[in-house]
């Protein structure tokens, strides 16, 4: 088995993705921006589970950056690219700075990650890609708009990608992700938390660990490609 590069893997999401595919016997890389304890913890559990742990502190956004991460990748074999970052504010009071910001790093970023693995999976003979992306990306959500437009983005890109690559055998799927408990909503009140889950007809949150189940799931099934998963509990 090849090597698995996860980005923004040193918590919710993204931690769980490196701590599945762990499980699966294979090594894991995993970049980070900020939080050095977070990453340390996301090793130590990559290392309970039997795998090697190549953590990197790198900015996706910046396209140089990514580009000698990638160079000293060895086997890459899976590309999940999870990080992203989100903004709760109306249009109005969006700045050209935000909006161009959470694009860098939700979409520039997947983008600049993918690019980079491209030569080492035809080296390989094929790999597979998988982004995380958010319901949001196909339904929108009112005070989200530079969020949600840049997670449609980022299942246009999938659907592009994996028709462009799958005749080198590399195949590019998509997990659309509702509610999962992580701290990207921790700015919801209980009672918001409850209005929004009054919707969801499983009736609960997500938890990152079904999240990364299904980035595995996709990765690993080999007649899976341009595919967008969605997992949210049906409120879709």
């Amino acid at each position: 088995m090849g090597m698995v590069f996860v980005t923004g893997g040193s918590r919710g999401i993204g931690r769980a993705i490196c701590t599945a595919f762990a499980r699966t016997g294979r090594d894991v890389a995993f970049c980070y921006s900020r939080d050095e304890e977070g990453a340390r913890e996301t090793a130590r559990l990559i290392g309970k589970a039997g795998a090697g742990a190549l953590p990197l502190r790198l900015d996706v956004a910046d396209e140089a950056a990514v580009q000698a991460a990638f160079d000293s990748l060895p086997g890459l074999e899976i590309l999940v690219n999870n990080a992203g970052i989100a903004h709760f504010g109306q249009i109005q009071s969006t700045t050209s700075d935000i909006w161009r910001r959470i694009f860098a790093v939700n979409v520039d970023g997947a983008f600049f990650c993918t690019r980079a693995a491209i030569p080492k999976f035809l080296r390989r003979g094929g790999g597979s890609i998988v982004n995380i992306s958010s319901v949001w990306g196909e339904a929108g959500a009112s005070c989200e708009a530079a969020y949600s437009a840049s997670k449609a983005a980022l299942i246009g890109f999938t659907k592009a990608a994996a028709k462009e690559l799958a005749p080198a055998g590399i195949r590019v799927n998509c997990v659309c992700c509702g509610m999962i408990e992580t701290g990207m909503n921790a700015r919801l009140t209980e009672s918001e938390k409850a209005a929004f889950l009054a919707d969801v007809p499983c009736g609960r949150a997500g938890t990152p660990e079904e999240v990364a189940a299904a980035a595995v799931f996709l990765a690993e099934h080999r007649y899976m490609t341009g595919e967008v998963l969605r997992v949210d509990g049906g409120l879709l």
